[in-house]
This record gives structure tokens, sequence and C-alpha cells, in this order.
């Protein structure tokens, strides 16, 4: 099967690219207009995204078989004001549109957060899916959560995946394996973490008390949701940007480390940090799980195959 050549926009730190440049596909044109998350991916993937992708002409995007394009997810969340389209992040999947009628990839790949499916009562999802489908996309979509994909995290996303082709679109699907995941593989020895990471005596203190009398596991990550409770899990509530600083606790007594994070999210060792741990939070709160895109994008490709075939 021969390679994909794609496209990554609203690029963050490379989460959607990872799994397609694992399986030899070639990227030609990425976006991300954020300086720092620039500098992460830049580190890593050998070359420097495209600023912002309202200004860039689709002609001057090289012609490609996939789009990927994980779109400003703020304006449809749960922790932002959820807007949708009356903010100018809900309206980013509009560049997303105006370049797939341009360029007319055979494949298009899109993520974002679960509530964009419910947001004003499932709306601005079916404006979404109707405006795919003018394009000649055939689409399915799936919630899919990051705890099935080996990933101590719970974070579910809604991934969208439209295939030109009527055949290829027939045999895709969302069902995966069930992947065990494990915290111990995530966490590094506290000897080994900034002692600016580890929280107050204070906030320690009234974590335990919180947790009297609920079962206390080790090792375990301690969330305090908005309301003040907190629960003690053998994985981590979603990450998030805007988050309080300790409302995740490493066994109660500390926040996770910038590779922790990174971890979290699917990344390998091998993932460089040229950021502050500051940065690498906002960034990893901003990404997406690489192994839950890494079996989708098999996916995509052993349908391709058999469709070549």
């Amino acid at each position: 099967m021969p390679k994909l050549d794609y496209i990554d926009l609203f690029a963050g730190i490379g989460g959607l690219r990872l799994p397609f440049d694992e399986m030899g596909d070639r990227c030609v044109f990425s976006s991300e207009i954020d300086e720092s998350a620039c500098d992460t991916y830049e580190a890593n993937y050998g070359h420097r995204p495209a600023g912002d992708i309202t200004k860039i002409d689709a002609s001057e995007i090289p012609s490609h078989d996939l789009l990927l394009a994980g779109f400003p997810c703020q304006a449809f969340s749960i922790m932002g004001l959820g807007k949708g389209f009356a903010d100018t992040r809900g309206t980013m999947f509009f560049e997303v549109e105006r370049i797939l009628k341009y360029h007319r990839p055979n494949v298009v790949l899109l993520e974002n957060v679960r509530r964009l499916v419910t947001h004003d009562r499932g709306r601005t999802f079916s404006v979404m899916m109707q405006r795919l489908k003018k394009l000649g996309y055939h689409v399915k979509w799936q919630i899919l959560n990051a705890l099935n994909f080996g990933l101590p995290q719970k974070r579910e996303r809604v991934i969208i995946v439209g295939f030109q082709d009527e055949d290829a679109w027939h045999q895709f699907d969302f069902y995966f394996p069930k992947k065990k995941y494990d915290l111990c593989e995530v966490l590094e020895p506290d000897e080994d973490v900034d002692s600016s990471l580890f929280a107050s005596s204070e906030i320690v203190e009234k974590r335990r008390e919180k947790v009297k009398g609920k079962k206390v596991t080790f090792p375990s990550i301690w969330h305090e949701n908005k309301s003040g409770n907190v629960s003690v899990l053998d994985y981590a509530c979603a990450l998030r940007t805007g988050a309080s600083y300790n409302y995740l606790l490493v066994n109660g007594i500390r926040r996770p480390s910038s590779r922790e994070l990174l971890r979290l999210q699917g990344f390998p060792d091998s993932f460089k940090i040229v950021v502050s741990h500051q940065e690498v939070r906002r960034q990893t709160g901003n990404s997406v799980p690489v192994p839950m895109i890494r079996a989708v994008a098999h996916k995509i490709h052993q349908v391709l195959r058999k469709e070549e075939e």
C-alpha cells in the first residue's frame, strides 16, 4: 500500500501526527498558532508548523490524501463557556471545511471533546455532519475513552472519520479490543520528581481529611472536583489546561511531573521536553491520547489496504 501524504491542522504537539509517522506516512504541511506548542512540535518532528490557518490560502497547502484536525475544543467543552460557533474558536471547523473543499483528500480524521456531540441540543454537530456530507464524505463517529486504550486517564473524545469512497466507509468501524492500563507504568519515583511539584503540608492535610473513611490505595491519583469532593483513583481524570494547580495529586502529595503528563497522553519517553513545566501542563491538557489515535490510524490503513487489493 502506498504511504499517505497528510496535513496536520491545529497540530498542538503532534498527538494526531505521531501514529501516522510511525506507519511511514508523510506530513506535507502542519499548522499551529501557539508558539510554545510550535517549539515542542519542531523539537520532536524536525519542522516548525505554519501559523494562523485563517491567514493561509488553501492553494498554498500541498495536495494530500488525509487531513488531520483536532480543531479547538474550548468553545464546546464543559470547562469552557460552551458558546460553540458563537466563539471564534468554534468557527475553526469552517477552516477545515474550506481546505477540504479545495483539496478533497480521500480521508479526513477529526477529534474534539465529547460535548461537541450534544452542544446546542446536537445542532452544532449536525451542521458539521451535513457540511462534510455535502463535500462528499461518508462519515462515522464514536466517543472513545483513553482508559480503554491502555492509558490511566479518563479522557473521552469524539473521533470523526470520513471517506470519499463509500466502500471504505462501509468497511471502517470503531470496534477496538480494550487494553488494560497500569498507573505504575506512568509514575516516576518521588525522589526523581522536582521538589516544587510537592503540595504544601496544609494542602496534603486537607486532602487527607477529605478521604477519611474512603478506601485509599497506592499508587493512586487523588482528584478534587469543583465541589471539593476528593476521589482516590487508579487513573487520572482528564488533563485540563485551566484546572487548579492541585486538582490532581499523585498519592495525595504531589502534582504530576512533565514526563508523567506526557505519559498520561501516551507520548513515548523519547518525546523531547523543551518548554517549561507550566507549558507542558497546558500542552498535554490540549492534546489527544496517542494510543487512541494509533488504533484509529491502523484501522484507516487496514481499510485502505483492502480497498487497494
